[in-house]
């Protein structure tokens, strides 16, 4: 995994944040790490929430959910080659919707906002609590939740 180390000041008031005549420290953050691989690596995921997260980011990515602003210009398959055996890059891109689209069917409506915010957004879990209104701690639960269904979905553990 790539790193990319910054040093961020931690005060009281939170990260980045002045706290007027209070004593500063700093940290070091790691900002190609992902919401799901700190929360992991920290006990809060089991081995089997963590692959099942992954699955669905790699789904989400591989379906290009993203906007994008150029056009495929992919060679088209002629029949009887090699290529004939095989998924072309489109045909990739819709099977791994259909996978995105039903794993986050699995998680269920009020599990898959959390889902979709902290996994494929990248959100921190404090971030998607404030964007959801949901009560401080209680993202955590409310993932572990939607991670136990979506492995259930991707047939993990």
């Amino acid at each position: 995994m790539k790193r990319a180390l910054v040093e961020r000041e931690l005060t009281e008031a939170g990260p980045g944040r002045a706290a007027p005549g209070r004593g500063r420290r700093s940290v070091t953050v790691n900002l190609a790490e992902s919401p799901l691989t700190w929360l992991h690596s920290r006990g809060h995921l089991s081995d089997v929430q963590f692959a099942a997260g992954e699955c669905l980011r790699r789904d989400f990515e591989a379906a290009q959910l993203v906007p994008g602003t150029t056009m495929r210009w992919d060679p088209v398959r002629v029949q009887g080659g090699p290529a004939e055996r095989s998924l072309n890059p489109t045909e990739r891109q819709i099977a791994a919707r259909s996978r995105f689209d039903g794993a986050v069917a699995a998680a269920g409506p009020g599990l898959s906002d959390v889902l979709w915010r902290v996994v494929c957004a990248g959100e921190t879990l404090p971030d998607a609590e404030r964007a959801l209104a949901w009560p401080v701690r209680s993202g955590k639960l409310v993932l572990r939740l939607a991670l136990d269904r979506v492995a259930g979905f991707y047939r993990i553990g």
